[in-house]
């Protein structure tokens, strides 16, 4: 079943079970998905639905680090709140002692790499996600290759 699919199948079961928080969350993820099919012109694959949902998933966390700043931590736990049924469409994200491990592997396969390299570092760390299909944050890579780059 495709993503797309399955959000409009759980639509209707939060329907009927009358989860308002849940209801409102998928909605808004199937019109983003809508919107970028009608932008596209033709269905979305499995790769182009993920990159939508993992767009959605940055927004959120950007809208928390805000309201959490500005003090709004009702509004902050509703954005976590959808983040969690976002993630639950998503496959498995990498944890850090992987991501540490796949960016000290990257390092290893390149020439002493200096900070003057991170980009490149990050490129092929990053490459080497996308190519296992494991999710992982951009934010978290950079901060691990900073760190082991600083080493």
């Amino acid at each position: 079943m495709s993503i797309p699919e399955q959000i409009q199948k759980d639509i209707v079961e939060a329907m009927r079970a009358r989860e308002e928080h849940r209801l409102s969350t998928l909605r808004m993820v199937k019109s983003a998905l809508k919107n970028k099919e009608i932008d596209k012109r033709s269905p979305l694959d499995e790769k182009e639905a993920l990159a939508v949902l993992s767009t959605l998933i940055k927004q959120r966390k950007d809208s928390v680090e805000q309201f959490t700043k500005g003090g709004r931590q009702e509004l902050a736990d509703k954005e976590a709140a959808e983040i969690v049924i976002i993630e639950s469409y998503m496959p498995k994200a990498a944890g850090e002692e992987e991501v540490v491990a796949t960016v000290r592997a990257t390092i290893s396969e390149m020439d002493s790499p200096t900070m003057k390299d991170m980009g490149t570092v990050m490129k092929n760390a990053m490459a080497k996600f996308a190519t296992s299909g494991t999710r992982v944050d951009g934010k978290l890579v950079s901060e691990i290759v900073k760190r082991e780059l600083a080493k």
